[in-house]
C-alpha cells in the first residue's frame, strides 16, 4: 500500500466517524451511528496492520482477542445505571492507550527513525503526561460515581497551590523533552524524564479529580473525554500515523465543544473548574448550610389535598426526570404515568435539565430505552418560560437542577448554575428518595413550600406507582353506575391472584411489542411476595427468533432459573392456580391438538388450558400469527381476557391483586 492511498483512506475513515457522531446525536439513527463509528475503529486497527506489514505480531492478536473478550463481558454485564462511571472509565483507558504509546515511542521501541527526532521526543512525552492526566482523573472520577470515593468535593489545605505547582511540574518536564539524548548527566536518561512525565501527570490528574463534586461532575467527564482524544491525537504526532491524529483530534475537538456547552449550561467558566476555586471557596459555607438546616420531619400525606384530582384535573404537565429516576430504574414508570395523563387529555413534556444524572445525555437515553419519544423531551432554555403555567410538574429523584438556591445562596457550589422553575408551577410532586440534599450538597427550599408541593418519599418506582393508582381511584370515584359490573369482575380477578399458591407466566410477541416485560417482572414479584411460586414457561417459538423471551426477560432481571422450557413444564399446567398469558397465541393454541388441515395442526403447544384459572393479556381477539382461530378464547368459565395495551393490562392486574 502506497503512503498516499493510506491517506486517503484515512480521510475516509475520519469522515465516516465524523458523520457516525453526527448520526448519534439523533435518536432514530444513533444506533446505526455507534455501528458505523465502531466499523472505523475495526476498519483502523486491520489499515494499520496491513500498513506497517506487522500481521506476523503474534501477540497483537493475543491483546486484540482479550479486550474483544473483556468488551463484550463489559457491554452484557454493565447496567445502564453504572454507565456514567463505565464511560469515565473508558476514558482513562484511551487515555493510558496515548501514554503507552508516547512512552514507547520516546525510547524508540516500534516505530522507525525519524527525521525530527526532537518533534518525536516533545509529543511523545506531551502524550504521556496528557494521558496519565486523563487516565488517573478518569479513574478518580468512575470511582467517586460508583461510590468507593465519597462522592463529595475533597479540599485539602493549600489545594489550589498544590494543583498549580503540578501543573507547572508536567509543564517542565515537557521542556526536558527537548534535550533527551544530549548530556546533561542525569537530565540525559530518558527513563528519568518519562518516570517524572508519568508521576506528574498522574498526580495532577488525582489532585484535579479528587476535588470535583456536585454538579460539577458531568462536565468533567466531557473534559476527560476530551483528553483522552488529545491523548491519541498526539500520540498520533509522535508516531507519525495521520488516522491516529485525526481521530484523536475528533474525539478531543467534541468533548471539548460539549465542555463548553456544559459549562455554558451551568453557568460556569473552564478555568473556574480546572483550578478547583468553586469547591476550595465552598466547602466552609456548605458545611453550615448543612449543619445548620433544621431536620425534617416525615412528611404525613396531605388530606387535604386529594392528589389523584390534582391530576386528573391537570391540563398541562412536565416531568422531570433526575439521578434518582436512573437508581430506582423507574423510566418504564414514568413513562406509564405520561401515558396515563396522556390517555385523560393532559399534553406532558420531559424537561431534561443539561447536567441531569452523571454524564451528558443520561436521562435522554434511560428515557428513549422506555420508548419515549424524542419530540417530548425539551431541553432547560425551550421549557424553562412554561413551567409558570403549567399545572403539574411531576419531579422523579431530581434535586440540584431544580434547587431555587442556585438563585440566591452565594458561595455554594450550585450558585449561579441556570435551573429548572420548577418552583413556578401551580403543582409539585417530588418523588425523591429522601429528603437529604443532592450531590451538591445544598439544602432545597422547594421541599418546604408544602402550600404546592407533595413530597413521595422512597423508591421513585413505589411512587409513581401509587401516583397511578390514586388516578385509577379518582377515575372510579367519578364513574357512573355502570362500573358495578366491572368493579366485582375486578374483585374476582383480585381474588385469583391473592389466593393462587402456583402460577406460571406465559411471554410472546404481544409482550416484546408492548416492551412489557418489566411489568411482568414487577407483577411476578409482587406474587411471589405473597408467597406463590412464579415460574415461566416459554415456548421454543415464542416471539421471532429463537430466545427472544429469554433475552427480553433477562432484560428485566428475572433469574434464568425461573425459565422452563416446554417439555420441562408442560404436564405442570393441570396442577397449577393460575397462567398469566402476556402476547402469546399460537404456542397455546388447543387447535393445535385436532384442527387438521391448519398451519399449527400437530405443532407441540403449551397445555394452558389445562391450568385451573387463566388471564390473557392480548392485544385483541384476533388469530395468532398463523392465522388459526384459539378456542381459549371461548373458555369463559375459567379465562379471563384482558384486552389492549399489555402494559396497562399488568398495570390493572398488580392494581388488583392489592
Amino acid at each position: 500500500m502506497t503512503e498516499t492511498l493510506y491517506y486517503i483512506i484515512c480521510g475516509v475513515l475520519s469522515l465516516l466517524a465524523m458523520y457516525g457522531i453526527a448520526m448519534m446525536s439523533k435518536v432514530p439513527t444513533a444506533v446505526r451511528g455507534n455501528l458505523l463509528l465502531s466499523f472505523c475503529m475495526f476498519a483502523g486497527i486491520i489499515l494499520t496492520l496491513f500498513y506497517y506489514k506487522i500481521f506476523d505480531a503474534v501477540t497483537i492478536y493475543g491483546f486484540i482477542l482479550a479486550g474483544t473478550v473483556i468488551g463484550a463481558i463489559l457491554a452484557q454485564r454493565v447496567q445502564m445505571i453504572q454507565m456514567p462511571q463505565t464511560v469515565a472509565m473508558l476514558n482513562g483507558l484511551g487515555g493510558l492507550s496515548g501514554a503507552i504509546v508516547g512512552g514507547l515511542t520516546v525510547v524508540g521501541i516500534g516505530v522507525h527513525a525519524s527525521e525530527f527526532p526532537l518533534f518525536v521526543n516533545v509529543t511523545g512525552v506531551l502524550a504521556v503526561v496528557v494521558g496519565m492526566v486523563t487516565f488517573v482523573g478518569s479513574m478518580v472520577a468512575a470511582a467517586k460515581l460508583h461510590r468507593i470515593l465519597p462522592q463529595r468535593p475533597i479540599v485539602w489545605k493549600y489545594h489550589e497551590l498544590i494543583t498549580t505547582t503540578l501543573l507547572v511540574g508536567s509543564i517542565v518536564t515537557v521542556g526536558l523533552s527537548f534535550i533527551i539524548g544530549k548530556d546533561f548527566g542525569l537530565l540525559s536518561n530518558v527513563d528519568f524524564i518519562l518516570i517524572l512525565a508519568s508521576v506528574l501527570g498522574s498526580l495532577f490528574g488525582y489532585v484535579f479529580a479528587i476535588r470535583v463534586g456536585g454538579a460539577d461532575m458531568p462536565i468533567t467527564i466531557s473534559l476527560l473525554t476530551s483528553l483522552a482524544g488529545v491523548a491519541a491525537a498526539i500520540a498520533g504526532m509522535a508516531i507519525g500515523d495521520l488516522l491516529v491524529v485525526s481521530i484523536g483530534g475528533i474525539v478531543g475537538s467534541s468533548g471539548l465543544l460539549l465542555t463548553q456547552i456544559m459549562c455554558k449550561a451551568m453557568n460556569r467558566k473552564l478555568m473556574v473548574i480546572l483550578t478547583g476555586k468553586t469547591a476550595a471557596s465552598t466547602t466552609i459555607v456548605l458545611e453550615q448550610a448543612i449543619t445548620n438546616k433544621p431536620e425534617a420531619a416525615p412528611i404525613e400525606k396531605k388530606e387535604e389535598k386529594n392528589i389523584g384530582k390534582v391530576i386528573r384535573e391537570a391540563k398541562s404537565a412536565i416531568i422531570v426526570p433526575g439521578y434518582g429516576m436512573a437508581l430506582a430504574q423507574a423510566q418504564h414508570q414514568v413513562r406509564q404515568l405520561a401515558t396515563m395523563l396522556e390517555a385523560q387529555g393532559t399534553k406532558v413534556r420531559y424537561a431534561v435539565h443539561p447536567v441531569a444524572g452523571r454524564m451528558p445525555g443520561h436521562m435522554n437515553v434511560l428515557l428513549a430505552e422506555a420508548d419515549v419519544a424524542y419530540d417530548q423531551l425539551y431541553e432547560m432554555d425551550a421549557i424553562n418560560d412554561d413551567f409558570k403555567d403549567t399545572d403539574l410538574v411531576v419531579v422523579i429523584g431530581a434535586n440540584d437542577v431544580l434547587n431555587p438556591a442556585a438563585r440566591d445562596a452565594e458561595g455554594t457550589p450550585i450558585y449561579g448554575m441556570p435551573v429548572l422553575n420548577v418552583d413556578q408551577s401551580k403543582n409539585i410532586i417530588i418523588c425523591n428518595y429522601d429528603l437529604k440534599p443532592g450531590y451538591a450538597g445544598v439544602p432545597n427550599p422547594l421541599y418546604d413550600m408544602k402550600e404546592k408541593v407533595t413530597m413521595m418519599l422512597g423508591d421513585a418506582k413505589e411512587s409513581l406507582n401509587q401516583l397511578m393508582t390514586d388516578i385509577r381511584s379518582t377515575s372510579s370515584e367519578s364513574a357512573s353506575e355502570p362500573i358495578a359490573e366491572e368493579v366485582s369482575e375486578e374483585s374476582k380477578l383480585g381474588d385469583i391472584l391473592r389466593n393462587a399458591k402456583s402460577a406460571i407466566v406465559v411471554p410472546g410477541y404481544g409482550m416484546a411489542l408492548a416492551q412489557a416485560q418489566h411489568q411482568v417482572r414487577q407483577l411476578a414479584t409482587m406474587l411471589e411476595a405473597q408467597g406463590t411460586k412464579v415460574r415461566y414457561a416459554v415456548h421454543p417459538v415464542a416471539g421471532r427468533m429463537p430466545g427472544h423471551m429469554n433475552v427480553l426477560l433477562a432484560e428485566a432481571d428475572v433469574a434464568y432459573d425461573q425459565l422452563y422450557e416446554m417439555d420441562a413444564i408442560n404436564d405442570d399446567f393441570k396442577d397449577t392456580d393460575l397462567a398469566v398469558v402476556i402476547g402469546a397465541n399460537d404456542v397455546l393454541n388447543p387447535a393445535a391438538r385436532d384442527a387438521e388441515g391448519t398451519p399449527i395442526y400437530g405443532m407441540p403447544v403449551l397445555n394452558v388450558d389445562q391450568t385451573k384459572n387463566i388471564i390473557i393479556c392480548n392485544y385483541d381477539l384476533k388469530p395468532g400469527y398463523a392465522g388459526v382461530p384459539n378456542p381459549l378464547y371461548d373458555m369463559t368459565d375459567k379465562v379471563t381476557m384482558m384486552l389492549g395495551d399489555a402494559k396497562e393490562s399488568l398495570n390493572k392486574l398488580m392494581e388488583y391483586s392489592k
